[in-house]
């Protein structure tokens, strides 16, 4: 293989990336990453947590098909806890805030030791099919060329960073942009959004009062994010909690007309559950006293996160924003905060193996899709990662879907529905959670993941292991209390929960099993991709324009587009119908897609 042609290459190497270019290669295929920047891989640009409702559920089903970001969290832990303890188990989760230099830097470590991966520092401009691959080039002409391509660009296409009335052409603070790739796949046909994001100050920690604050321990008995860790010595440092005051509303309003983007009314749609605060301030302007969190952001603690402070005021205005808040009255910024512009992908051109549909062989994964999150991005890149490798050996894309994970969740929502804003995973977005818990993934997934590669044999033991334990401890405390002293022996946190959940929960588990059972039934129904919807009478003008663009895979997936009625449903449901029948009629049970179609229309 000439030294230029790959199986599989990935671009951008942000949690998607890394995520991506690991899954390939270890499933075998020769994968070359591009970054802009070697020494920004696997960068946290926001704060440096990772998990909590939702997203930590996705983290631990990274952990279970074998990607990393929770083993490298575990190795760079500053404080642990688990979210939602006081409510039901299908919406706890663990959280952790991690030390973001650390991590990157062995995420960095582990990429250029990978069998089969090669890291270059590479500014692509351009992707375009090649006869039976595509083909990369950079900004110097280089070329570069694979039989799939996953492209993670995270917030750099046509990325603008904004300070007050500054605004720097860049993906993140002083890191320049890639506007080129932006005007490459509108030029391919794709259709493209905007939208913003942002980040807060970092202060000094030696220059910030805690004592008036509220102190957030981290849980007393930590436990790992991932299932395989064994050796687990987090720093177990603490956080603090603060509010704003009516002086930050005042500092806010004095100098809104500072921002760009509050000064022409033209700023693109930003995330909905982590606003910046002149959003907080706009939308709650009678409403001072939000909450702000200060999180470290490594090991030695003289760094601060300000959690609750996003904003795209000037750095002098920043500076009289952080002290208007109790105990940061004499906090000196060390980074301040800014917002991003960016430009993304509509996720409905996507297959649920995250394809596009325009163009075979490239996948896209990240904040490209319009979501949000380091969790989300590294799903996602895990997912493109898996099926870009598929797709070089020829073999069938690896989807899961609602039922089986937060991760089928997180896709389905994206390919089906679409975003209009930021999206982020919350347990309240999956239908069958009390399934989907986040002490459970291993045993979910684990299985794919050794399928795959991805897992190997040691550990899937012990998720069998896991799996006989659980059942058999479940079956004999089924008739007890579960008291701390039910279940003897140093048992995992995440294997004692299970016990708990299959025996408290059982009613409710087997009802909800029932319900997927139902939803199976719809999505195992096939609607081919060839359907001309516009022949079919009787689907409403909305249904015919949403079903034709989409092409949904199946009934079930039809059912969840947005616009789409009952009688739409309906329809689509005597089609199918009367299509089977007129198999069984002809005696084919083998007919072409073409038949399929032209089947269809004379019936319906």
């Amino acid at each position: 293989m000439r030294d230029n042609a790959f199986d599989v290459i990935v671009i951008g190497a942000g949690h998607a990336g890394c995520e991506a270019a690991l899954a390939a290669s270890r499933m075998g295929a020769r994968t070359l990453l591009l970054t802009i920047s070697l020494d920004t891989m696997a960068w946290m640009p926001c704060n440096s947590s990772i998990g909590g409702p939702g997203r930590g559920q996705l983290v631990r089903e990274i952990d279970a098909l074998g990607g990393e970001m929770a083993r490298l969290a575990d190795r760079t832990t500053l404080h642990s806890r688990r979210s939602n303890i006081a409510k039901g188990p299908a919406v706890q989760s663990p959280f952790t805030i991690v030390d973001r230099r650390q991590y990157q830097l062995l995420m960095k470590y582990l990429l250029e030791q990978t069998d089969n991966l090669h890291v270059r520092q590479a500014l692509i401009k351009k992707i375009q099919p090649n006869g039976e691959t595509l083909e990369v080039t950079s900004v110097f002409s280089e070329t570069f060329e694979a039989k799939a391509v996953v492209l993670a660009a995270g917030t750099f296409m046509r990325g603008e960073v904004v300070y007050g009335d500054v605004v720097e052409q860049a993906g993140r603070y002083s890191e320049i942009a890639a506007p080129e790739i932006s005007r490459n796949l509108e030029a391919m046909g794709f259709a493209m959004g905007r939208f913003k994001t942002g980040t807060s100050p970092r202060v000094s920690a030696a220059s910030v009062d805690t004592s008036e604050m509220e102190i957030q321990e981290p849980d007393e008995r930590t436990e790992p994010f991932s299932f395989w860790t064994e050796q687990f010595a987090p720093y177990n440092l603490v956080c603090y909690k603060t509010r704003t005051t009516e002086a930050t509303r005042g500092t806010v309003l004095a100098h809104l007309q500072q921002s760009r983007l509050f000064k022409d009314g033209s700023r693109p749609i930003g995330t909905r559950y982590c606003p910046s605060i002149e959003d907080k301030v706009l939308h709650g302007a009678d409403r001072p006293g939000h909450p702000v969190f200060l999180q470290p952001q490594a090991a030695d603690g003289a760094e601060l996160y300000i959690q609750g402070l996003s904003t795209s005021l000037p750095p002098a205005a920043q500076e009289e924003l952080v002290r208007s808040v109790p105990g940061l009255e004499h906090a000196r910024i060390m980074r301040p905060g800014y917002a991003v512009m960016y430009d993304y992908v509509s996720p409905e051109q996507l297959l649920p193996s995250l394809e596009t549909k325009l163009v075979k062989g490239l996948f896209t994964a990240g904040q490209i899709n319009g979501t949000s999150g380091y969790e989300e991005a590294a799903a996602q890149g895990l997912i493109a990662g898996i099926n870009a490798a598929l797709k070089v050996k020829g073999e069938a894309p690896f989807v899961l879907d609602r039922s089986q994970a937060y991760i089928g969740v997180l896709i389905d929502d994206l390919v089906t529905k679409g975003v209009d804003e930021p999206y982020r995973m919350f347990t309240s977005r999956a239908e069958y959670r009390l399934i989907l818990r986040s002490d459970n993934a291993d045993l979910r997934l684990s299985k794919f993941g050794y399928e795959f590669g991805l897992i190997d044999e040691e550990r899937y033991g012990r998720v069998k292991e896991k799996e006989e334990f659980v059942g058999r401890m479940a079956e004999r405390t089924k008739e007890l209390p579960l008291e701390d002293d039910t279940i003897p022996g140093p048992i995992p946190g995440h294997i004692r929960r299970e016990i708990e959940a299959r025996t408290l929960y059982k009613g409710y588990i087997m009802q909800e099993e029932k319900r997927i059972a139902e939803f199976k039934l719809l999505e195992n129904i096939e609607l081919p991709e060839e359907i001309d919807y516009r022949s079919m009478k009787g689907l409403s003008n909305e249904a015919v324009e949403k079903l034709s663009l989409q092409r949904p895979g199946s009934i079930g997936q039809a059912a969840r587009i947005p616009g789409l009625r009952p009688p739409d449903i309906q329809i689509l449901h005597v089609y199918i119908a009367q299509f089977h029948r007129k198999l069984g009629q002809v005696g084919s049970t083998n007919s072409s897609t073409n038949s399929i179609k032209s089947n269809g229309e004379k019936e319906v």
